[in-house]
């Protein structure tokens, strides 16, 4: 059994929203007829007229054939891997390299509970949890950067 809200009719608020149509959020608008048969297809027909779209303006190239036998000097992963690769590629001790990059996607599972710990929404009334932010973005870019010099520049960005 479904719990339906219904308007108090006798509400000059309701009745003058009503009268302007503007009403049907309030007692609820059934998905049937509404929102499954006219806002879902116009959805995703304007979905795939953008994917179409994008496709003909900015068609994705092919590339040159893979050669299994011709490794390149320098291989690097997706821009959004720089930071892991990093760790990876500077930590001598491979076995300690995957534990810190397992570390990442636990760090990251641990912030909703950091999060939690203060009431507050505003970013400045949590100076804990802003801080670990600040960090940790300041150790990606710093590891995103890094990765794309030769391993001996990665740690002082060729700066030293």
């Amino acid at each position: 059994m479904t719990t339906l809200k219904k308007p108090d009719m006798t509400d000059p608020i309701v009745r003058e929203k009503l009268a302007k149509g503007m009403g049907h959020n309030y007692y609820g608008e059934p998905a049937w007829p509404n929102d499954l048969l006219y806002m879902f297809p116009v959805v995703i027909m304007g979905s795939f007229a953008l994917i179409v779209g994008l496709a003909v303006l900015d068609p994705a190239l092919v590339g040159e054939p893979a050669d299994p036998f011709a490794t390149p000097l320098e291989i690097l992963p997706e821009w959004y891997l720089y930071p892991v690769f990093n760790i990876l590629r500077l930590v001598p001790n491979k076995l300690l390299g995957v534990v810190l990059m397992a570390s990442v996607p636990l760090g990251l599972f641990t912030i909703p509970f950091l999060e939690n710990v203060n009431k507050f929404q505003n970013p400045f009334r949590r100076p804990l949890a802003m801080a670990v932010f600040l960090f940790g973005t300041a150790v990606t870019l710093y590891l995103g950067a890094g990765a794309l010099f030769p391993v001996d520049k990665a740690l002082t960005l060729g700066l030293f």
